[in-house]
């Protein structure tokens, strides 16, 4: 599967500061690696949305929509009940983000935890709002870009004033430590089912840099940290959430039970039903 740059891939002209996408897809796709040039919102409106980004893991119905910062991330669509899946998308530039925050006097602060996408409901307010979206986007160029200037400030007046400040400040930080976003991508992912090539790419490495990273951080390869990571996962949820064997073992990663049960012995001593009866 090859890595998709949005918006380009729409065949867009790269510079507009804000785009509107009506994107429909009658099959399903799973963990496509996508490169974000722009801050997206995704008002999905028909199927299920899963993302995976650097320090966050979402997945999300047509209750809810999704804003998200430009950069690495997985991408899976499942189709609605009737085949089909279908999404809203309205890209934006950091400088417009930014120009919105000096035009509304919006004050930086400290906050407790950074992330590159962020979850909403549907309200009334936002499904007239994005009613409004698909006329704006059957206008010709000219008129559209002007209303969709409008309607992205719109949009971030209202959001801000619900849920606060914090996802706008998260959208135009930096990830200029290569470090950090490291260890961040390794722990935040850790018990995701995540390939060494999907965790690389949300890196932003080649899988060979990667492993040396991984192994200079962490004193071990990347497979038996991993296992180890999610064989104690399920050690927690054998003894305090007290889930049979037979129900945790694709939870933690593993493919069959026995494969798990025979991976559980070897770091333990016994197997999951043994431990959990003791």
């Amino acid at each position: 599967m090859t890595t998709i740059t949005l918006p380009d891939e729409f065949q867009s002209e790269n510079s507009q500061s804000i785009q509107i996408f009506d994107y429909q897809n009658s099959q399903e796709i799973l963990k496509q690696e996508i490169i974000l040039n722009q801050n997206t919102f995704s008002f999905l409106l028909d199927g299920i949305k899963e993302v995976f980004f650097d320090n966050t893991t979402l997945s999300i119905n047509k209750s809810e929509f999704l804003i998200m910062k430009s950069g690495h991330c997985l991408m899976t669509e499942k189709l609605s009940e009737v085949k089909n899946y279908r999404s809203l998308l309205l890209f934006f530039s950091n400088e417009i983000l930014l120009n919105f925050i000096h035009k509304n006097n919006i004050d930086p602060k400290r906050f407790s935890k950074q992330k590159s996408v962020y979850s909403f409901k549907y309200d009334d307010f936002i499904r007239s709002f994005v009613k409004n979206l698909e006329d704006i986007s059957k206008l010709s160029n000219p008129v559209k870009n002007k209303l969709l200037q409008l309607k992205l400030e719109e949009i971030l007046v209202y959001l801000t004033e619900i849920y606060g400040t914090d996802f706008l400040f998260s959208l135009t930080i930096n990830s200029d430590n290569i470090t950090q976003k490291f260890m961040k991508t390794v722990e935040s992912n850790k018990l995701n089912k995540l390939t060494l090539k999907e965790l690389a790419f949300l890196c932003n490495m080649s899988i060979s840099t990667f492993k040396r990273e991984f192994e200079k951080h962490y004193s071990e390869s990347p497979i038996k940290w991993f296992q180890n990571k999610r064989l104690e996962h399920a050690n927690y949820l054998l003894h305090k959430k007290r889930k049979n064997p037979s129900v945790i073992f694709n939870e933690v990663g593993y493919e069959t039970l026995s494969s798990f049960i025979q991976a559980y012995k070897s770091k333990y001593g016994v197997t999951p039903k043994q431990h959990q009866n003791n």
